[in-house]
């Protein structure tokens, strides 16, 4: 993440490997954003792309795959030039964890193509592959060497989940720094690479008039909202293991929250803010088994149709157990136990087909006394929210109260908004394009450091080990297309407060 440079600078000369390069993240994700910075002329001029897949995989056969990837899940035109440019970086080596020879060959590879591309030895190993391979793989990098920094970079992107538990991430942190050190540890969240995201940042410490109100005596309650439309669909026995829970808040929501919550760093380096937002996420209040059933609803869909698109029960998608406990829509109220936060809830909402699909930040102000302006009914008075969008519409709105015009004192709730897509010429993307650069460059401001991870998962343990005590007691239902299930709304209304309307 560039800060204050208007052009961005190249990066230094290296080995971009992919683990997973067959799969579907590689395919609708990692290589379109690789070519959308082939395109912008952001890639090294030195630059040595390697696919590492399982036996029977070529060279022609793995271009063929992402070259038709591309051009299905591409985020602007493909020109063949700057497509060849790209795969004719290409190589692909076989290897698989459970042969370790497979490693030793691949060093020897590495190591040659590295030396006839000239990139240096800086090596950028990209895991996009299901959690069980963090290890395995990297313990092999480990043990033949290929992650020692000799006088390169040695850069190891995990995606997530980042465990799946408390106790597992603090394992995986605990034996991945075994192998290399934290600076070179990428745990990568998309949701950081979206511009709103960022953007909060900037609005936040850029702009003098929303900081002074920014704490609990100017607002009254924070709202993160991550809905989904699509359903689990094919993912039936990654989705059963893992649960709404544990796929968002911990990372997508979490990541929300602490740019939302952090304090102002004491400078905009990775350090700083890292260690601020990590601060937020340690200082979330750890809540009691009651507390953490009442202060939460889970629901699992039903069937029902989205657009053209007919949705069958959670429980009749292949994979998924008959009787599955499994949630597939959360709401959470916490509290940050700080001086800038005390009593002010954050609710934390996500789930999946849903009617509206949407990602967004909803800070509400307190309400301004209304007695003199009784003449106008109290429905017609705006609430006064800050709306920070992220998807599908970026951009950032602000709700207030005005009068309507004529010789009366009446008064109407009025919407200022901002949209990126307004102000900004900008060339549609993935989302990993800013994460992968960074990666290269060596910024690891948006990416989580293992406090972090831990901080947030213990935030939410409380929760897991409630509801897997409580069974099936406690599970509401909805109907697929709709807001969610009713009993959400109430951790607002017994507090006097309501979800904001999307829509």
């Amino acid at each position: 993440m560039v800060v204050g440079q208007t052009t961005q600078k190249k990066p230094d000369p290296c080995s971009f490997v992919i683990f997973g390069v067959t799969g579907d993240l590689t395919h609708r994700l990692i290589v379109p954003a690789l070519y959308n910075l082939a395109a912008s002329d952001l890639l090294p001029d030195r630059f040595c792309l390697v696919g590492v897949a399982r036996k029977g995989m070529t060279n022609d056969r793995l271009r063929e795959s992402l070259m038709k990837g591309l051009r299905q899940f591409a985020t602007r035109p493909v020109e063949d030039a700057i497509l060849r440019r790209l795969l004719d970086c290409l190589t692909c080596i076989e290897a698989d964890p459970k042969d370790p020879a497979s490693f030793d060959a691949m060093s020897k590879q590495l190591g040659d193509l590295e030396a006839a591309r000239n990139t240096g030895g800086n090596r950028l190993f990209y895991l996009a592959t299901p959690p069980n391979a963090f290890l395995p793989i990297s313990r092999e990098l480990g043990r033949t060497g290929m992650l020692a920094e000799n006088g390169a970079w040695r850069r190891l992107v995990v995606e997530k989940p980042f465990g799946t538990d408390l106790v597992s991430a603090k394992a995986l942190n605990n034996e991945l720094l075994k192998l290399v050190d934290e600076h070179e540890i990428y745990r990568i969240d998309h949701y950081l690479g979206k511009e709103t995201v960022q953007n909060i940042l900037v609005l936040r410490f850029a702009n003098g008039m929303f900081e002074p109100i920014w704490n609990r005596n100017h607002i009254d309650h924070v709202q993160i909202t991550v809905n989904e439309q699509l359903g689990v669909g094919h993912r039936g026995s990654f989705y059963d293991q893992t649960g709404a829970l544990r796929d968002m808040v911990p990372n997508h929501l979490f990541q929300l929250l602490s740019l939302v919550a952090m304090e102002p760093p004491i400078r905009f380096d990775a350090h700083s803010v890292r260690t601020e937002k990590a601060d937020v996420l340690a200082a979330i209040q750890l809540q009691s088994e009651a507390e953490a059933l009442r202060n939460s609803v889970r629901g699992q869909y039903l069937a029902g149709r989205i657009g053209d698109n007919e949705i069958v029960d959670y429980r009749k998608i292949e994979d998924v157990a008959p009787g599955s406990t499994t949630e597939t829509y959360v709401a959470l109220k916490l509290i940050i136990d700080n001086w800038r936060w005390a009593g002010v809830p954050f609710y934390l909402r996500t789930g999946k087909a849903l009617g509206v699909k949407r990602t967004e930040v909803a800070i509400k102000f307190k309400q301004a006394p209304f007695a003199m302006f009784n003449c106008t009914p109290v429905e017609r008075l705006a609430q006064n929210y800050l709306v920070i969008g992220v998807a599908p519409n970026e951009g950032i709105a602000l709700q207030f109260n005005t009068k309507v015009p004529g010789p009366s004192i009446l008064i109407d709730g009025v919407d200022m908004k901002f949209r990126y897509k307004d102000y900004f010429k900008a060339e549609p993307s993935t989302g990993y394009e800013t994460l992968i650069y960074d990666c290269m460059i060596g910024d690891n401001i948006l990416f989580q450091r293992a406090d972090s991870v831990e901080a947030g998962w213990k935030a939410v343990q409380p929760f897991l080990d409630a509801w897997k005590k409580a069974g099936a007691e406690g599970l509401q239902t909805y109907k697929a297309g709709s807001e969610g299930p009713q009993e959400a709304n109430e951790l607002l209304t017994r507090e006097g407060r309501s979800w904001r309307k999307l829509g």
